[in-house]
């Protein structure tokens, strides 16, 4: 049976491919940081899923858990490793306070390394395990091509999975094992009322910023009913995981042309299209 690790199961991306997969007939190991969330999975899911306990940054505890994937494997090697668990922190990069970065990249950067190093041997780099070499799909996003303001914290983040994952894939050609990166535009997950935790606007009231946070806010609310269902990103994520010659970047957005454009017109462009729509032009 092909086994996956999946990061942040509990909700959003992680909750829907740990479903599609578990469909496709895979086992999956997936993380949760609650007792709660793992019991309800349990039942939401049946035999084949298998919570593991951690914080992504606890990395005591993510090697406790990559030593209880290998115990299940028994010889066998894991098919591959979701990277997906992630968080979003809002705020402008004068006014954000380094903590608060701090804390976004050691969620979505230094996470997925130390689940790296925890799971990479069980996909083949230890040649001592039996069976096909495994995949690692790196979970980025369309903020990881492109810097959106007032988000800077997450857009740095996933600019640095993308650069992780290109030195990554070429590293891991040693022992076979591919590496591939799924880019979602917005997806309709609560990664943004997660990250938001602790992002009081109201400290903003006095920041020449005010304005153009409220709309960035109001657009982050609106993801909901705008973003892709995240059962088409597991679709995707399946496909990583199986088609014989994956591509190494998959993007997926549910407006393509709007990407697409951002991606070839000129930058000073961009920046006065983006500055106009959130308010962020100099004022007279």
């Amino acid at each position: 049976m092909k086994s996956v690790v999946i990061t942040g199961a509990s909700t959003g991306i992680g909750w829907a491919t740990a479903k599609f997969l578990l469909d496709k007939g895979f086992r999956v190991f997936g993380s949760v940081r609650k007792q709660a969330d793992a019991e309800r999975l349990r039942g939401e899911f049946g035999a084949n899923f298998t919570p593991l306990l951690f914080d992504i940054t606890d990395e005591a505890a993510v090697l406790a858990a990559s030593r209880e994937v290998r115990a299940a494997l028994n010889g066998e090697t894991l098919t591959g490793l979701v990277n997906n668990a992630g968080i979003a922190v809002p705020g402008p990069v004068l006014e954000l306070a380094a903590d608060e970065f701090r804390r976004q990249m050691d969620v979505n950067v230094i996470g997925p390394i130390i689940a790296t190093q925890a799971f990479g041997p069980l996909l083949g780099s230890d040649r001592q395990l039996k069976g096909p070499k495994g995949r690692i799909v790196m979970i980025s996003s369309v903020a990881g091509k492109n810097g959106n303001p007032l988000t800077p914290a997450y857009s740095a983040s996933k600019h640095a999975i993308e650069g992780l994952s290109e030195s990554l894939r070429r590293e891991m050609m040693l022992f076979g094992i591919d590496v591939v990166i799924v880019a979602p535009g917005p997806v309709k997950t609560p990664i943004w009322s997660k990250g938001q935790g602790s992002f009081d606007i109201d400290k903003y009231r006095n920041s020449p910023y005010l304005p153009a946070l409220q709309k960035v806010t109001a657009y982050m609310q609106h993801l909901d009913s705008i973003g892709l269902p995240p059962e088409t990103i597991a679709g995707v994520v399946h496909d990583a995981l199986t088609v014989p010659k994956p591509k190494v970047r998959y993007q997926i957005a549910p407006d393509p042309m709007r990407h697409l454009m951002t991606s070839v017109l000129p930058k000073r462009m961009v920046d006065k299209i983006i500055a106009r729509r959130v308010g962020l032009m100099p004022q007279a």
